[in-house]
């Protein structure tokens, strides 16, 4: 009966349906179903298989967005059930995640936060429109691994630079990675970022390979 739960659990991820994601939450805890064993092999299963069609090309931005949406909701009815029980997500890192100053697109970012959370980052995200001392102050605050910044504009990837020197300047040893449509593997090279991604699915990829576990 379970295996029936976890199958529509990884299909509710692939059809972008966030309602029945977080119905089948309910159902699951309504059976007295393990909450961390729903998202591990329920819905993490089918992020995972939407993160690998991405990869081929075989789905797409939209496909991807939804399935984050999905996977949000899922997450929001886990949570407290989780602090409930005293039930331990294992932490991959902890992650850092905005938009930086003058630029307000959230899609991108949004979705990587998700992904992120989805793989088992803590992830802590600004927003967007963030100055650069909130990254440090907010990298210190929590201790976190990893730094995530976002740019969608090319008057607005520069800050990126300016975060990087902010976090040396302020003696916080918080790995960078950045991401954004006009954002290169150059770019980041040049401005002494630790990694880049082009997409979310790439973007974990990235931040396990920072954490050593990739």
């Amino acid at each position: 009966m379970s295996q029936d739960l976890f199958d529509a659990m990884r299909q509710s991820i692939i059809d972008g349906d966030p309602e029945q994601a977080a119905a089948l939450v309910q159902q699951a805890i309504a059976q007295g179903l393990d909450p961390l064993v729903a998202l591990n092999q329920g819905f993490v299963p089918g992020v995972n298989y939407v993160g690998e069609q991405f990869a081929q090309g075989e789905m797409f931005l939209p496909e991807l967005v939804v399935a984050g949406e999905a996977m949000k909701a899922a997450v929001a009815v886990l949570e407290p059930e989780f602090a409930k029980r005293g039930t331990e997500r294992q932490i991959l890192g902890k992650v850092v995640i905005g938009t930086i100053e003058g630029d307000i697109h959230e899609i991108g970012k949004t979705l990587v936060a998700t992904m992120l959370s989805a793989s088992g980052f803590q992830v802590y995200d600004l927003g967007v429109d963030v100055p650069v001392m909130t990254f440090v102050e907010k990298a210190r605050e929590v201790n976190a691994d990893i730094i995530a910044i976002s740019a969608l504009l090319t008057t607005t990837m520069v800050r990126q630079k300016d975060v990087i020197e902010a976090l040396q300047d302020s003696n916080v040893s918080a790995k960078v990675m950045v991401g954004g449509a006009p954002v290169t593997q150059g770019w980041a090279q040049e401005i002494g970022a630790h990694g880049y991604s082009e997409d979310a699915v790439g973007a974990v990829a990235v931040a396990k390979r920072l954490m050593g576990l990739a």
